[in-house]
């Protein structure tokens, strides 16, 4: 063989291995390729845990079905995709694909679209363009549902009471006609129905005065058994379509504070304060858009029904994913003041007893203490409230107005009690504060006279701790405050004490 033919043979050696290693390198690029694209669809279908929701039409995944799934995380339901093929397929569809190059420059060809403006999903920054993207969480197998709720690890009512009285004082009866009401609502979510009987809902119902902890009562329920909590104004709810929130923006809060958890929420509590606002107007013609019509709409949330809600939002929009609740298993605690309902039963009360001899003086009535306690359906509905609301709330409860006595034990005695946050707040500025007993009970007084319950002890401490928290950053070294009844009373000022090492050795 000559040196001629050994060198082609050996240029056909080399091109066909360079062939073969191209070959390679493209199967290899072709297969990590795939992997990428297989990779980032796991990545996107990682999070199985959200639904989908239609950039369209809004509607989650578990009502509007399967998506189709295109760039930049966006997805679209078969319905709109269908309408919009359909839209598209109006107009000379196959012309435009015949004249893509021409598309841009070509103004005749424009023509044939008319109002249209063709955008590229790549170009979509952030999430796609989509507004007040809201992740909704997907609903679990009714399996998994029942054992996420389990009514064996439901404390029993004298538990949930003691804990109560760890943090609210006095109300002892209303703690456990609450705590009754509350393990018997959770106990028929964790075991449904029993012998085909459906166990209906025990939504309550409380009645006192400002301040004397309905609020925070409901609060510290919540957090002792874990479930999301809604707190809404009665007084800013309206009719659909009216201006204001709508009834349903109540299941929204929920649905937010359960973390767009579906499934979470419908086990929720919701608590409506203020709700004697709500009562139906006398002596009115117009349309009670606040009062009547807003307890009528709520009966289907009360009795368990199915409402769609917005996601995120207050009210419906087409920019807000849609999705359905159950409110068979949200307990709704109503509450309110109601400030003319004792006079309403001290008028029942007179009647009944203001035959004979033997009968009550009017006069009697006005010094009687509790007398919410003594509430009936009937002065409820006297009130305004209508029959077919208060029929969906079984369960009615008075508080009664905080004591003095009462009033200086919410100061010391519950775990995050006022004194002892504002002793927490002094020992950062390396003080210590002094509450005299006398001091205690002038606060108490104050809120009294000023008849804002608890909830005015915070402000009258405020008022008389303002100086020295001012003043109390400029000392250095150890100091001590004590607060007495003339500071409280404001004919003095709490003095700031320099307060030796071996003072405080000596203690």
């Amino acid at each position: 063989m000559s040196d001629q033919d050994r060198k082609d043979d050996l240029d056909i050696l080399d091109i066909s291995e360079e062939d073969e290693t191209s070959k390679e390198s493209s199967d290899e690029t072709s297969e990590e390729k795939t992997k990428d694209e297989k990779t980032t669809e796991e990545d996107y279908d990682k999070d199985t845990e959200y639904e989908d929701v239609c950039f369209i039409c809004r509607r989650p995944e578990s009502k509007a079905g399967r998506m189709f799934k295109l760039p930049n995380h966006i997805s679209v339901c078969s319905d709109c995709m269908h309408k919009t093929m359909d839209t598209v397929s109006q107009f000379d569809y196959q012309g435009l694909l015949n004249s893509t190059g021409n598309m841009n420059n070509d103004k005749k060809e424009s023509k044939r679209f008319p109002n249209i403006s063709f955008v590229n999903i790549a170009d979509l920054q952030g999430d796609g363009g989509i507004p007040n993207r809201q992740k909704l969480k997907r609903k679990k197998h009714k399996e998994n549902a029942d054992a996420a709720f389990d009514v064996k690890n439901l404390p029993a009512p004298h538990r949930i009471k003691a804990q109560l009285d760890d943090y609210v004082v006095g109300q002892d009866y209303a703690k456990k006609v609450i705590s009754v009401a509350v393990y018997n609502h959770y106990k028929r979510v964790a075991t449904g129905t029993m012998d085909d009987i459906e166990i209906e809902k025990s939504n309550i119902l409380l009645l006192g005065p400002t301040g004397c902890g309905k609020t925070y009562l409901v609060k510290t329920l919540a957090k002792l058994l874990d479930v999301p909590l809604a707190i809404a104004d009665a007084t800013s709810l309206t009719e659909a379509g009216y201006i204001g929130d709508d009834i349903e923006s109540v299941i929204s809060k929920l649905l937010a504070a359960a973390d767009n958890d579906v499934d979470r929420a419908e086990r929720g509590i919701v608590f409506i304060d203020e709700i004697d606002k709500i009562a139906k107007k006398k002596n009115t013609t117009s349309r009670d858009v606040s009062g009547e019509s807003v307890q009528q709409g709520m009966l289907k949330l009360l009795e368990g029904a199915d409402v769609e809600v917005p996601v995120g939002a207050n009210s419906k929009n087409a920019m807000v994913p849609l999705t359905t609740i159950n409110t068979r298993n949200i307990l709704f605690i109503c509450g309110g003041a109601f400030p003319d309902l004792e006079e309403i039963i001290k008028q029942r009360l007179s009647k009944q007893t203001s035959i004979g001899f033997n009968a009550q003086l009017k006069d009697s009535m006005d010094e009687e203490k509790d007398i919410l306690k003594k509430v009936t359906v009937e002065d409820i509905k006297k009130f305004g409230m209508i029959p077919e609301f208060v029929g969906r709330i079984p369960v009615v409860t008075a508080l009664k107005e905080l004591s003095e006595e009462d009033l200086v034990r919410v100061l010391t005695e519950p775990k995050n009690a006022l004194v002892k946050q504002y002793t927490v707040m002094f020992k950062y500025e390396d003080s210590d504060l002094v509450f005299e007993d006398d001091a205690l009970t002038a606060i108490a007084e104050r809120a009294i006279e000023h008849q804002t319950g608890a909830r005015g002890l915070r402000s009258i401490c405020e008022k008389a701790l303002m100086d020295v928290m001012y003043e109390l950053p400029e000392y250095e070294g150890h100091t001590r405050v004590v607060i007495r009844r003339s500071d409280i009373e404001g004919t003095t000022k709490p003095v700031i004490e320099q307060v030796s090492a071996e003072a405080m050795d000596t203690e």
